[in-house]
């Protein structure tokens, strides 16, 4: 049995026991001294395309960036490709890497092709195309996928299509997002980016999604979206329904310069990514940063960490992760008073940082 002693966990001073992977008890704890570290649940990142230089749209490289992710209190991945060639998807998703000092790779999230090249964002427009579920499903480990529901045969893909499907790179109109939700689309993609805005006679795909009551994806870095509409959609979605990610890509963790991020130049400047035409090509945070800036925002931090790791697993369908409860997978983040990483725990094993 292993414990961590004499934690914080969200303002209560805990004792929580594990074995074997999993959580036996979380029970408050008897120690006169004050709580030295800080306990969180590990992270669930369903959309980061990079890091440290490295990109999932290149063979082998998510194994690479495992470990890094690890260390940022990612414990679960969606290695997220971009708008490559449905060739070079295949030779990215053949395998499903086991990294033991690692995140663990929950499958593939694959941000196009199949998207509106209107908002095509920093995505690269030679490879958009229509959906064709063949050649999908000659694509391997793909657990969800991001596409524009309006494209030629996108409601047929979607009601066929094997993974999970999420909405983004569009530009659907209201009526077209509820169709697309009643047949199977779960999320949206960065709300708010590379989609059309609400209008109140036009409430569009962030509208649908309000009202039909699906997930939605928020990039909280304070530079893709307003503090403001960062706190519009957490009273609109709440803590079950908005998920926090990083879109992190290679730039992250390099500082600024110019880099390759999926075939396209970026130009990284006071740590925003942009494509020389200004587009905002992701960001340069890792998913912890998007957590603390949610608290700074006034999100209260048990709410900012829950839309990082319970309801992100909720979504892809995986049980008992994401919560420091008796029975959930022993996955936590465990810092000092600051929110500095000291350690990570991933089902039951410790890596120090």
């Amino acid at each position: 049995m292993d414990v961590l002693k004499n934690v914080n966990l969200y303002g209560k001073k805990c004792d929580i026991e594990y074995e074997n992977g999993v959580i036996v008890s979380v029970n408050e704890s008897n120690d006169a001294k004050p709580a030295k570290m800080k306990v969180y649940p590990g992270l669930f990142d369903v959309h980061a395309h990079g890091m440290m230089g490295m990109d999932s749209c290149v063979p082998g490289e998510a194994e690479k960036m495992a470990p890094v992710m690890l260390s940022q209190g990612v414990v679960s991945w969606c290695p997220t490709t971009a708008s490559i060639s449905i060739e070079q998807l295949k030779q990215v998703t053949q395998t499903l890497p086991v990294v033991e000092n690692g995140c663990e790779i929950i499958g593939y999230h694959l941000e196009g092709p199949y998207m509106n090249e209107k908002y095509k964002g920093a995505l690269d427009p030679r490879n958009l195309k229509k959906p064709d579920l063949k050649e999908f499903s000659e694509i391997k480990n793909v657990i969800a996928i991001t596409l524009a529901p309006e494209i030629d045969g996108a409601m047929d893909f979607i009601k066929e299509c094997d993974c999970r499907v999420f909405i983004g790179h569009t530009d659907c109109d209201y009526a077209i997002a509820v169709e697309a939700i009643e047949n199977g689309a779960i999320c949206l993609t960065h709300t708010f980016n590379a989609m059309p805005p609400i209008h109140h006679r036009n409430p569009g795909p962030i509208g649908a999604a309000a009202e039909k009551g699906i997930y939605a994806q928020v990039i909280c870095d304070g530079v893709h979206i307003h503090k403001a509409s960062v706190l519009m959609l957490y009273k609109i979605f709440g803590a079950d329904k908005m998920i926090l990610i990083s879109d992190s890509v290679s730039p992250t963790g390099l500082g600024d310069g110019e880099y390759d991020f999926c075939g396209i130049k970026a130009y990284v400047k006071n740590g925003e990514a942009r494509l020389k035409e200004g587009n905002l090509a992701g960001s340069t945070h890792f998913l912890i940063d998007m957590v603390k800036k949610a608290i700074e925002f006034g999100i209260p931090e048990v709410d900012a960490f829950k839309m990082a790791s319970e309801t992100p697993y909720n979504m892809m369908g995986i049980k008992k992760r994401g919560k420091i409860e008796k029975g959930y997978s022993a996955d936590f983040i465990v810092t000092d008073d600051d929110m500095n990483i000291v350690s990570v725990i991933k089902k039951g094993v410790e890596f120090k940082f």
